[in-house]
């Protein structure tokens, strides 16, 4: 029962520190990430990281995330910016790529290790810029579609490269390039069908069923199906759940189902998944690298930022628009979290090396909130604001 206390720690610590970050003008994830870190081995050593209980809830806890970004997304927005997305998500891939993989090089690594840093760079996770984001009012912005469409390219090439490279070079690989494209154009095509024929029908009708919250339970159960047939087909699950927001959001009872769903998932799941987050900090053995943790954590942060925003720049954005676009997109998250395990498994990662990775993804996680505040703070509220006064 050692869990509950866990849980209850996590929940009660996340929201005081959430409070206290609002309070000096700062995004309130960023001090539950904060909480994390101090809950965990890196601080006081109260709560185990490894723990599965943490694990089950976190994952749960990105994907109703990313389900409730999904359902707030502006699906005509997001079609108007495919192009600036597809930009951002290939100038967010190539700077990176060489960010990393020179900075790998220049610390003594081996070509083929230097190539899995530069693909593990190239990881997004924006499902921390979509908290900030949703906690300004800008998640159905221009900038913010934008990032979210670059995102879900970004998850598809990145997991191609990395498919590539341990095809080539990985131990025991044995990755068919033809048939991992294909899942990827499987996966789309079924979301798209389903999404668009299936759920919103589903749904409506599914929701006459005489049993308590029916439409939010079966909203649950599409997000989860999306999310586990994204995993199947070699894809984030997080791009599923996102899927499966959008789906939903086509159909009548978008807004009942995120008005009840909305406290449910930040009570309990989104508190655990941004511990979980801290949680992976450990100093252990870093002094002997603390230089390469802090050029790959420079080096993390600039390349995406530079190539989000030169991607963003070069499709019609202004120079701030361009920058807030880049931000969104620092974050690696647990995306390059499961890259770097990957990596490790097959030999691409020294294992020397693996802390201060994880370090280096920590720090473009607790970076991304500040940044997003300070440069959207500065924008003009968009009308969808400034007409319903939220």
């Amino acid at each position: 029962m050692e869990f509950i206390f866990y849980l209850a720690l996590m929940i009660a610590a996340t929201k005081l520190a959430g409070h206290l970050s609002v309070r000096i003008g700062q995004p309130a994830v960023l001090g539950e990430l904060i909480a994390g870190i101090l809950l965990g081995p890196a601080v006081l050593g109260i709560i185990d990281a490894d723990a599965s209980f943490i694990h089950y809830f976190s994952e749960i806890g990105v994907l109703l995330l990313m389900f409730l970004a999904g359902l707030e997304t502006d699906l005509d927005q997001l079609k108007r910016n495919w192009r600036p997305a597809f930009a951002v998500a290939i100038g967010g891939i190539i700077v990176p790529f060489f960010g990393g993989y020179w900075s790998a090089l220049l610390f003594g690594f081996e070509a083929e290790n230097a190539l899995f840093c530069g693909i593990l760079f190239c990881a997004t996770s924006v499902s921390i810029s979509v908290q900030v984001l949703k906690e300004m009012n800008r998640l159905g912005s221009r900038e913010g579609t934008t990032i979210l469409g670059a995102a879900v390219v970004d998850d598809v090439l990145v997991v191609i490269l990395l498919a590539v490279m341990m095809s080539v070079l990985g131990e025991g690989a044995d990755v068919s390039l033809g048939w991992l494209i294909g899942k990827k154009a499987i996966f789309f095509v079924v979301v798209l069908l389903v999404g668009w024929l299936v759920v919103p029908k589903l749904l409506e009708w599914l929701a006459k069923l005489r049993v308590t919250e029916a439409a939010v339970s079966i909203a649950v159960a599409i997000c989860l199906g999306f999310a586990y047939f994204a995993e199947y087909m070699g894809m984030a699950g997080i791009i599923g759940s996102f899927a499966a927001g959008i789906a939903i959001s086509q159909s009548k009872l978008r807004h009942d189902v995120e008005k009840k769903l909305e406290p449910i998932a930040y009570a309990v799941f989104v508190p655990v998944f941004f511990v979980s987050i801290g949680l992976n900090v450990r100093f252990d053995g870093l002094g002997s690298q603390l230089l390469f943790v802090v050029v790959i954590s420079l080096v993390a942060v600039a390349t995406k930022l530079l190539g989000g925003g030169l991607g963003a720049r070069l499709t019609g954005f202004d120079t701030r628009s361009s920058i807030a676009v880049g931000s969104g997109m620092i974050s690696r998250g647990e995306v390059a979290l499961i890259i770097a395990a990957t990596g490790l498994g097959a030999g691409l990662l020294q294992e020397e090396y693996y802390t201060s990775i994880i370090i280096m993804v920590i720090v473009t996680t607790l970076v991304t909130p500040p940044v997003l505040k300070a440069i959207f703070s500065r924008m003009p509220q968009p009308s969808y604001y400034r007409e319903d006064g939220h």
